[in-house]
């Protein structure tokens, strides 16, 4: 292939403030543990208080380390604001009830909003890890219309059919939302063996 129409893999990451900064943090370092990925990252203001508060007061820091580039919310003008710049979709987790809103609703105020616009608009994968429950009406219908517009709503519903920690949980849900993009890389995830098989692996046999 000519060179000149090759470009590296890149993944837009958007952490808004909701809680479960652990979720965003993991699907960046797996993104970044694959080599040959740009990790273009967002972090909202209510989102760095959430890793401190979450995750540690180094999070920010360790999250920002592994991305290949690092915006500011309002920093509009930057290259993911527009679609002329490919990507190879977005993940915000998490997703909080606000930015979901702002999405259904094309209100590109942020950098954060506007990215995932573009993503919408330019018919590419957009995955959204909303974190809220219990739901009521006015949330059911943001995700109906964001779903509409052609996002993918993830809530980060614990498999515990298949994971034995806080960690195991936080890992397997990163690496399924990143199994969603659909890139050119192996899967991440974990598969469902089945029960005879899941039996055999917690009894040792």
């Amino acid at each position: 292939m000519d060179k000149r129409f090759m470009r590296p893999i890149r993944v837009v990451v958007g952490m808004s403030g909701a809680s479960g900064a652990a979720l965003g943090q993991q699907i960046v370092r797996r993104l970044a543990d694959e080599g040959g990925i740009e990790v273009h990252l967002i972090i909202s203001g209510a989102a760095e208080k959430t890793l401190a508060h979450e995750v540690g007061p180094d999070a920010l820091v360790e999250t920002a380390e592994m991305a290949h580039r690092v915006y500011e919310p309002g920093e509009i003008g930057a290259t993911i604001a527009s679609g002329s710049f490919p990507t190879d979709g977005m993940i915000v987790a998490p997703c909080s009830i606000r930015t979901l809103s702002a999405i259904a609703n094309s209100l590109n105020d942020t950098l954060l909003i506007r990215a995932a616009d573009v993503h919408l608009k330019e018919r590419r994968r957009l995955v959204l890890g909303v974190r809220e429950t219990p739901l009521h009406l006015g949330h059911l219908d943001l995700m109906r219309r964001a779903t509409q517009s052609g996002a993918i709503i993830f809530p980060p519903v614990p498999p515990f059919y298949m994971a034995r920690s806080m960690r195991e949980v936080i890992d397997q849900t990163a690496c399924r939302m990143i199994d969603l993009l659909g890139l050119p890389v192996a899967r991440l995830a974990q598969d469902w063996q089945g029960l005879d098989a899941e039996r055999s692996v917690r009894q040792g046999l």
